[in-house]
C-alpha cells in the first residue's frame, strides 16, 4: 500500500509530511506495539513497515528514526507535541494521526492487503 492509501483508509491526518515522494511510498507490513521493544526486536524490513502505536511521546520517534521506519500512525487521535513533530521531520518519517483504536487501525490495513509480521519471522 502507499502512504497515501494508508491516509485515505484509516481517514487519517498528516501531522508530519515530508515531501509529496514519501506518500508515493510502498509499505508491505504494519507492526503494532506500544512497547518500543517489542518493535526493536521484531521489524526486520524497517524500510517498508508501517509503526502502529499509542505510545505517543520523543520515544516511538526516535525508535522510528533508529529502526529506518519512515511511516508512525498514532491511534486514538494521538498527537505528539511539536518538538516530536519537528524531529520527525527533521529525519524524514511521515507521521499520521487516525481516530480509530487499534485494533480497528490493525483490521482496515490487513484488509486492504498489508501484511503483518509473525512471532516466527525470521530475524
Amino acid at each position: 500500500m502507499k502512504a497515501k492509501e494508508i491516509l485515505e483508509a484509516l481517514s487519517a491526518k498528516p501531522l508530519a509530511l515530508n515531501c509529496e515522494e514519501n506518500m508515493e511510498k510502498e509499505y508491505g507490513k504494519a507492526f503494532a506495539s506500544d512497547l518500543m521493544s517489542d518493535v526493536l526486536a521484531m521489524v526486520h524490513e524497517p524500510e517498508t513497515t508501517v509503526l502502529i502505536t499509542g505510545l505517543c511521546n520523543a520515544q516511538s520517534i526516535r525508535t522510528a528514526e533508529m529502526m529506518d521506519i519512515t511511516l508512525i500512525i498514532f491511534v486514538r487521535g494521538k498527537k505528539p507535541v511539536d518538538q516530536s513533530l519537528d524531529f520527525a521531520e527533521d529525519y524524514g518519517i511521515n507521521i499520521f494521526s487516525t481516530d480509530y483504536t487499534m485494533y480497528e487501525t490493525c483490521g482496515i490495513l490487513f484488509g486492504k492487503g498489508l501484511e503483518g509480521l509473525r512471532g516466527g519471522d525470521p530475524a
